[in-house]
């Protein structure tokens, strides 16, 4: 779960508690350029249920300037033509005390302009906000680096040719930077751990003896010494141990029957190579206190939020804060970063000038967020059957320098562990440490990859060992609907993996796999062939999930949307729009995202639906303005599902609050109830045939024309909705106009058409819309937290590759991937995501690697040059398919797929390599030299 959420209520609290006018927005020009939709002016976008192109694509295709990046000062309306250019020093050790700076080089006439360091923002008051989170802005003197990469002074030149000559001369001189003796860095405590332990019951899918979901989760003490496990005899944690206890010692010596396979594993740590680098420009007008910052970010109100916590002591005047975000794509890379406060604080120190700082890709390697590393140890009882009986999985994971999100990391990986199974008994741990690495952070995947693929190379390994069938072994296994996860919960709906493993299982690339080795070895002569498979389901979600929801109809009949969902590159935007098809028969024609502003929503939170107890929340639930969270961040897969419900809900309310009854209204006009007197007509007879609504032998009748009926009759022509979800959706009974009914929402907002009664219309305060008081609220018990996840996507990917003998070189040379993600909103864009996450597993698996130590990209060293990041040539572009499971009905949900895509594939690689060479791997990536020194 995320470390802090913070919305749009409590940053304005925030602001209003400094007396701070601030503001949240879309970058001008991207907003621009998206927000005109396609529909209505593009006859072709949208036509027989296909779309023919994403709604940002002709932006992005024709270099609109819709990305932070691209911006400079000049093309800001109201800033200044001029800037300055911010250049931050990153210290290359963490073994000697540092001492401070020696920037002679620079002398006389390439000095910065402005040197801030650690002294002028202490005497200015200008701290980092959160800073056990985030880190300090710049390392002291006197003192030792707690990381490699670590600031130590920003400096500031008001002309370009001499900060560009400036940098030439700093890049790679190590020489700036002064050190005295040899030391340590400090000592820290672990970033978090955890223990999950599970002892299912005699029926799978009856009550646990003991579970976090249905007991609790142990959380152990933590010091500079380590992490400190409790006892058997803990107060509240002993028995959770006790059952730990006996599940290792079954481990250690098995009973009659069982087999015990344990292995130790090392995941690496990698760069999310997003194309964007951190980046962000700045300006501070001192006389009137407004400071004005263009970020990168998946979170803009946490960003905007610790930039006024940032101000809230310093001697530097605040009274507005404009915080613009520009469209991003950062695979977690820019989901609660530092670098945004880097660039607030660059501006305070322009002259007045605006201040562009961005990293070049080699400062990017040196300070932007990795993929945590794990050492993992996972061990599987397993009987004579083949079937499991107990899991335990140890992992500890490197942090780097600062903690960030680091604990939810850990906690979400570990718990993935158990990968597409059913375990009747489990005992997963976890610690992450600190080290002197790069910061470790939210990437793709977050910690799932890690873990799933680690479990799917042991089960693989398993299968040989007892001389079963790979998927066979995983069919025996597998989980089924109504079973529990590692937490106790009973995941959500019809589990389709099992369908995914008979295919896979089929598939003549399986059936005919011996033959094709002996195939392919006799006509490549020094080549070893291999294939693999490997299957998981990733989570979605992160069991605190909000979001807000405009719809309403013109008196012309045009569908217009305000909607949250900011686009961070996988085509949420796109997608939102065509989510209302189904219910009002066409997509949106005018719509509004990335919304912060919601007047219409007079909501209040304190944003901890993680940590209120129950009663509190029962008794906050009373009050039909409070919720647990107002909305939620770009992140974990979250806007397919969650999004999507929001959007569902609106669309649904505004088809039975708005259109039926104006068609209701046409059908029975005339003399003794019309057209719609002999026919019993009901809502669920409601269906749209060629943009039309039609009922049993109704008329057809236009948007337009219902639109003209609901306005004229003064009836519902707009709602706006707020869902919550922890695991669960939130429901609330609501009274309209007489109208009692309940919904999948906690809140709701109307508004009446033209020809309403000026009662109606002095309701209508709540920006143009009025409030509707929920009569109660069912929220899902905050025990749920416990879950850890419910909502899953399978996925299955097998591959066959070649082995060099003499190179170890490995060569893709098909894969096929097999995913279930529900009802596919647009599945252009769902194959765009499988075909970049199945890369990037690629690259995780055989390719990529950074050094955690003194070696690593801390040193500011390292680059493309350096990083193999996987080419089109070795991702088997076009020999790769995939097969998408149709849904199981029209109603069937669409699920979170943008991380699980990525991540069967990795193991598969592994599979295979052992498959072609005889030798199991368990250090990744298996690159070509370790390859080359097994052969």
């Amino acid at each position: 779960m995320p470390h802090t959420d913070i919305t749009r209520r409590s940053f304005l609290a925030a602001a209003a508690a400094l007396g701070v006018s601030a503001v949240v927005r879309p970058l001008k020009h991207a907003q621009a350029a998206m927000m005109p939709s396609p529909v209505g002016q593009d006859a072709g976008w949208f036509a027989g249920g296909r779309l023919r192109y994403r709604r940002d694509g002709m932006a992005k295709v024709t270099g609109s300037k819709v990305f932070a990046i691209d911006m400079r000062a000049r093309d800001l309306e109201g800033w200044p033509d001029q800037q300055s250019y911010a250049l931050t020093l990153h210290v290359p050790r963490a073994d000697r005390v540092y001492l401070g700076l020696d920037l002679s080089v620079l002398e006389p006439d390439l000095a910065p302009d402005v040197l801030v360091d650690s002294d002028r923002l202490a005497k200015d008051g200008v701290a980092m906000p959160e800073a056990d989170f985030y880190g300090d802005f710049f390392l002291k003197p006197g003192s030792v680096s707690p990381m490699l990469g670590q600031p130590v002074a920003l400096g500031i030149w008001h002309d370009y040719e001499r900060f560009r000559a400036a940098r030439k001369k700093l890049q790679f001189n190590n020489d700036i930077f002064r050190f005295g003796d040899p030391a340590d860095p400090p000592t820290r405590a672990p970033y978090g751990a955890a223990r999950f332990v599970r002892i299912g019951g005699d029926d799978p899918r009856g009550t646990d003896r003991f579970s976090p979901m249905k007991d609790l989760v142990v959380w152990p003490d933590t010091d500079e010494k380590g992490v400190h496990w409790p006892g058997d005899d803990h107060p509240a944690f002993g028995e959770a141990m006790r059952h730990s206890a006996q599940i290792q010692a079954q481990m250690k010596n098995p009973p009659q029957g069982w087999r015990v396979f344990a292995r130790d594993f090392r995941s690496q740590s990698v760069d999310p190579c997003a194309m964007e680098m951190e980046n962000g420009l700045g300006w501070y007008q001192a006389g009137t206190g407004h400071l004005h910052v263009v970020g990168a970010t998946q979170s803009p109100y946490a960003a905007a939020h610790h930039i006024l916590e940032m101000m809230s002591a310093s001697k530097m005047r605040l009274s507005n804060l404009d915080f613009v975000t520009g469209y991003t794509v950062g695979y977690g890379q820019k989901e609660h970063q530092s670098f945004p406060y880097y660039v607030a604080m660059a501006a305070l120190y322009g002259d007045g000038r605006p201040v562009r700082l961005a990293l070049d890709r080699w400062q990017h390697f040196q300070f932007g967020l990795k993929r945590h590393p794990f050492d993992i140890r996972t061990a599987l009882a397993v009987d004579e059957d083949g079937h499991f009986q107990a899991m335990s999985c140890d992992m500890t994971g490197d942090g780097g320098g600062v903690m960030n999100f680091s604990p939810s990391v850990g906690t979400v990986a570990v718990t993935a562990a158990q990968s597409v199974y059913y375990l009747p008994k489990s005992d997963l741990s976890v610690q992450v440490l600190p080290s002197i690495g790069v910061t470790s952070g939210s990437m793709r995947g977050y910690g799932t990859l890690q873990s799933m693929s680690t479990t799917e190379m042991l089960v693989d390994e398993i299968a040989t060992e007892m001389g079963i069938d790979a998927i066979e072994l995983r069919r025996r296994n597998v989980i089924q609907s109504g079973m529990k996860n590692t937490q106790g919960a009973v995941p959500s709906g019809y589990l389709r993996i099992g369908e995914i493993l008979d295919m896979a299982q089929q598939d003549p690339m399986w059936t005919e796999r011996a033959a094709r080795k002996v195939a392919y070895e006799a006509a490549n002569p020094g080549m070893l062939y291999g294939l693999g498979f490997a299957s998981v389901q990733k989570d979605f979600g992160t069991g605190a999930e909000a979001a807000v929801v405009q719809l309403e109809i013109t008196r012309q009949g045009r569908l217009k949307m305000r909607h949250v969902a900011a686009e961070i590159g996988a085509g949420a935007t796109t997608a939102q729009m065509l989510v209302t098809e189904p219910y009002l028969g066409r997509p949106a024609d005018e719509v509004e995202f990335s919304v912060q502003h919601w007047p219409q929503m007079p909501l209040h939170t304190k944003d901890e639906p993680y940590t209120t107890a129950q009663e509190d929340e029962n008794r906050l639930a009373q009050d039909p303005h409070w919720v647990p969270r107002f909305t939620s961040p770009r992140s974990a897969s979250n806007s397919a599902y969650y999004f999507t419900h929001a959007t569902q809900q609106a669309a649904q309310l505004l088809l039975r609050l708005a259109l039926w009854p104006a068609a209701l209204s046409i059908w029975g006009a005339g003399p003794a109830g019309g057209q719609m007197r002999p026919e019993p007509l009901r809502f669920e007879d409601a269906k749209w045939r060629d943009g039309m609504l039609v009922a049993r032998s109704m008329e057809p009748l236009t948007m337009q024309r219902l639109a003209e009926r609901a306005h004229a009759d003064g009836n519902i022509t707009g709602v706006c909705v707020h869902t919550f979800n922890r695991w669960a959706w939130a429901e609330a009974d609501f009274d309209i106009d007489g109208r009692t009914f309940r919904a999948p929402i906690d809140a709701l907002s109307v508004k009446w058409g033209d020809g309403a009664d000026a009662a109606k219309k002095a309701r209508m305060t709540d920006g143009g819309y009025a409030f509707q008081p929920r009569v109660k609220a069912y929220y899902p018990p905050v025990q749920r937290n416990n879950a850890g996840t419910v909502y899953y996507a399978p996925c299955a990917t097998m591959v066959e590759l070649g082995v060099a003998t003499g190179s170890g070189k490995v060569t893709i040379l098909s894969h096929k991937t097999w995913l279930e993600c529900g009802t596919q909103i647009v599945p252009e864009l769902v194959s765009g995501q499988m075909q970049g996450g199945i890369a990037m597993g690629i690259g995780h698996a055989l390719y990529e690697e950074l050094p955690t130590g003194p070696d690593g990209p801390g040193n500011g060293t390292w680059n493309y040059s350096r990083y193999h990041l996987p080419r089109a040539s070795e991702v088997g572009v076009w020999t790769q398919t995939g097969h998408v499971l149709p849904a199981l009905s029209g109603e069937d949900p669409p699920k979170g797929m943008a991380e699980v895509g990525m991540i069967p594939i990795v193991g598969a690689c592994a599979n295979a390599i052992a498959h072609a060479t005889g030798h199991r791997f368990y250090h990744l990536p298996i690159s070509a030299t370790r390859i080359q020194e097994v052969l």
